[in-house]
């Protein structure tokens, strides 16, 4: 008799926590429905789009000092392995020949993001101060508009370096050929100002990006950690070259060309890969 009653008892206590699992389910359920329903036009995230397809430059143009466009000199910039390449084992001596190889469009807002990496020795007779080193040009002028000796676009530079093995040396860092930057409400026209990044020597691959809201701010982002921010970035009116591409009044640089440097180092450039902003 006992027994029966405790095989009764433990049957209701079974079936009342079956039903209070299954009620929590439902609970649930409903309360995820609801969400999707009072939210039905929230838009999806938008993809990264790539700029480099890991094949050839289809879609770049490549600009070398004293070269007309598109004169890719000793193959500077090349691809191999599903990376983007500057070489120089085709030259003698780099001899000035500073290269930049451009995407086809304009950007104004957006974010950009690359892996690069230094490797192997610098091109014979490189100058002392590109020795690993290369940048990610902003804001650039187009390359058609560029002069056949011009060393540099006038733009704005996320300037890329790589440690010696030993000393501190920052990347993500700021140059300005024919342009000029506000930080802290001040203008700069200091050439070259350094971030806060930490230095990575050797030859591992780096995590770089630009956050560009036009002619307002702008963020060097190093492996997930902003490294230098500033704003309203401006042609120079003392530059010559950018003397030619101010229009009225208006000195600031809204948009632009993106380029890739070659300045007799050998470098690797993957993941090319930008985010237009809507704004």
């Amino acid at each position: 008799m006992m027994n029966r009653q405790l095989q009764s008892k433990n049957f209701l206590s079974g079936r009342m926590y079956r039903q209070s699992i299954l009620m929590i389910l439902v609970f649930v359920l409903i309360s995820t429905i609801c969400s999707y329903a009072a939210e039905p036009n929230q838009p999806a995230e938008k993809p990264w789009i790539s700029l480099f397809n890991g094949k050839n430059l289809d879609g770049w143009k490549v600009k070398i000092t004293g070269y007309e466009l598109n004169d890719n000199y000793g193959k500077t910039f090349r691809v191999e392995d599903g990376v983007m390449k500057v070489c120089y084992d085709k030259y003698d001596k780099f001899g000035g020949k500073f290269g930049h190889i451009f995407y086809k469009e304009k950007f104004s807002h957006y974010r950009l993001r690359l892996e690069y990496r230094f490797v192997s020795d610098q091109a014979p007779e490189g100058p002392g101060w590109a020795f690993r080193n290369n940048g990610i040009m902003i804001h650039c002028q187009s390359p058609e508009s560029m002069r056949k000796d011009q060393d540099f676009p006038v733009s704005i530079e996320v300037q890329l370096l790589g440690g010696n093995g030993k000393d501190k040396r920052s990347t993500g860092n700021l140059c300005t050929p024919g342009t000029h930057i506000v930080m802290d409400n001040q203008l700069v026209t200091q050439h070259c100002i350094s971030s806060r990044s930490k230095t990575y020597h050797g030859d591992q691959w780096v995590k770089a990006e630009v956050e560009v809201h036009g002619d307002g701010l702008i963020k060097h982002i190093i492996n997930g950690q902003v490294v230098l921010e500033y704003e309203r970035p401006q042609l120079d009116e003392k530059d010559r070259d950018a003397q030619k591409l101010i229009k009225g009044e208006n000195k600031l640089l809204s948009e632009g060309y993106i380029s890739l440097q070659a300045e007799s180092h050998p470098t690797e450039f993957r993941k090319i890969e930008i985010l237009p902003l809507e704004e």
